[in-house]
């Protein structure tokens, strides 16, 4: 996977949107042996993602989708009917958060725009300090807005007027990859440059505790670059966060204090079920862990530099994308392949979306497959 320092927005570390002739070379499919069936249960166009990183949402019978035009389209999860479509003015830069009665996108310049859940009707705009990678979040009257500077804004979500902001130091060299922010029971989880993780409470933004996840290690800026990356996984008692050129470390929610850690370098993050955490590392394995103790239970290493999305966990099976378009179905208890389904042929950066019946894949080319086993 190749890196590259971006200029934008405090010169953020990049990380290449798809292989290159001098980049590894992605390892070549596993033959699968009595596959089982995916099924295709809806699929449907959106706007292409660019180089930025579109993920769906889901809201009651519904899913939110956005891309880089502008678009912003609710539609059945069921069947992929479209309830409504909006256009709007700007170029987007990060999905769709949204509950029952807002949606809420933004832009590289700092907009960020709500629209009313039931119609798609433009509520209000606001600005943050720098461009939105990740999605924004929608819980307890606010709307969420991570900003690629370290900021956290909270607005309200009827009428857009600021209420809090959370802010810390930039570090001077940072991977640009969606890193956002998860919500649970009252506490907002945040992980940032130098490989720390905050709980701040929702309502006013206030510091709750603060951990580290992994400590900056080399003799150079590039090596020292450690950061964590996509939304920190909230289950129960416990919160779990992983860091490029780091580790993975689950926390106690109540006052941080770590339960495990476990060295690996990723840049989509963790996910985890009620005994599993799953990590994709930055060389194309997935990891299964066990969640309360971080004890390695298997690891799925056939996938080598195929820049695999984050893994969802779907019940008996774990599912990630890939940059060709591959979704690949594994065994959660012991990793094995068991399913593959296609595409379009374009990236699927995204984590893919648990639907009431399967799962949503949104591609980089702006396909949505809703897919079920």
């Amino acid at each position: 996977m190749e890196l590259r320092v971006a200029l934008a927005a405090g010169a953020l570390l990049g990380l290449a949107a798809c292989a290159s002739s001098s980049g590894p070379k992605p390892a070549d499919l596993p033959v699968l042996k009595q596959p089982r069936e995916v099924r295709l249960l809806w699929s449907a166009r959106v706007g292409t993602a660019g180089s930025f990183v579109f993920s769906p949402a889901l809201v009651g019978d519904g899913v939110v989708v956005a891309a880089r035009d502008g678009a912003v389209r609710r539609l059945d999860a069921a069947d992929g009917k479209e309830r409504w479509h909006a256009e709007l003015d700007v170029q987007l830069s990060a999905g769709a958060g949204a509950d029952s009665r807002t949606v809420a996108v933004a832009t590289e310049e700092g907009d960020v725009l709500a629209l009313d859940a039931e119609t798609g009707k433009l509520r209000w705009r606001a600005r943050v300090s720098s461009e939105v990678l990740a999605s924004p979040r929608v819980a307890g009257s606010l709307v969420l807005v991570r900003s690629a500077d370290s900021r956290i804004f909270a607005f309200d979500a009827e009428d857009g007027k600021r209420r809090w902001v959370y802010q810390r130091a930039s570090a001077p060299l940072m991977v640009r990859t969606p890193a956002g922010l998860s919500v649970l029971q009252g506490s907002v989880y945040a992980g940032f440059s130098g490989g720390k993780l905050v709980a701040l409470g929702l309502a006013n933004g206030g510091v709750r505790w603060e951990a580290t996840v992994a400590l900056p290690k080399g003799a150079t800026e590039l090596e020292r670059v450690t950061d964590v990356v996509g939304d920190p996984a909230v289950v129960g008692r416990e919160v779990c966060a992983a860091s490029f050129q780091g580790r993975i470390a689950c926390f106690d929610v109540q006052n941080g204090n770590q339960i495990w850690a476990r060295d690996m370098s990723t840049v989509t993050g963790a996910s985890v079920d009620a005994r599993y955490a799953f990590v994709s590392d930055d060389r194309g394995a997935v990891h299964a862990l066990d969640r309360s103790s971080g004890r390695s239970l298997w690891k799925q290493d056939r996938l080598a530099n195929r820049q695999l999305s984050l893994p969802l966990p779907l019940g008996a099976e774990v599912v990630a994308g890939d940059l060709e378009g591959y979704v690949h179905v594994l065994a959660r208890e012991t990793g094995e392949f068991s399913a593959r389904a296609s595409t379009d042929g374009s990236p699927v950066r995204a984590a893919p979306l648990r639907l009431p019946e399967g799962f949503l894949v949104q591609t980089q080319g702006g396909g949505l497959y809703a897919l079920a086993l």
